[in-house]
């Protein structure tokens, strides 16, 4: 029996990979639009990009792609762009991941020269920010290591009944 990979992303996934295009504008002070979009051999992929400036030259070290306009499946809500549903826009490259057909591997992420560059079963491995929920009592642990840390030196002793040197 040959494996066969579940095509699509789930609603787990696609929500970790809408809180990345979240993180990833904010990081880079710029609008993110990520994408999905399907392969030939029918496997989706996501693809993050930021727009290019029309005004400016474009370098000739990156890799653009054409993103958003109708029929695009946007899963980035960046209120920068006037009309992603609508518009399509030149875009440089950032990253992506795409589901896999290779055994002991669901997801591929590809680098922004669009290199296939690390492969994984868990999407939250190939992200580029911590997107994973604390287990519930996590943080009280966290914190209570933070107390343990941040003891204050112990005082000298105050007795006045001790004798002075005087």
């Amino acid at each position: 029996m040959s494996f066969v990979p579940e095509p699509t992303f789930t609603e787990h996934e696609i929500a970790l990979l809408k809180k990345t295009a979240d993180a990833l504008t904010a990081y880079l002070g710029k609008p993110v639009i990520a994408e999905i979009d399907t392969t030939e051999d029918g496997m989706e992929w996501i693809a993050f990009g930021v727009p290019l400036d029309i005004t400016d030259e474009t370098p000739d070290d990156i890799v653009t792609l054409e993103m958003g306009g109708p029929g695009a499946r946007l899963i980035s809500e960046s209120s920068d762009l006037e009309n992603p549903e609508e518009e399509v826009y030149a875009c440089e490259f950032l990253w992506g991941i795409q589901i896999t057909d290779i055994e002991n591997a669901r997801f591929v992420r590809i680098d922004f020269e669009g290199e296939e560059v690390e492969w994984g079963d868990d999407i939250e491995e190939l992200l580029p920010f911590g997107m994973r929920d604390p287990e519930p009592g996590e943080l009280l642990e966290i914190e209570e290591n933070d107390d343990d840390e941040e003891e204050d030196p112990p005082s000298a002793p105050q007795d006045p009944s001790s004798p002075t040197l005087h």
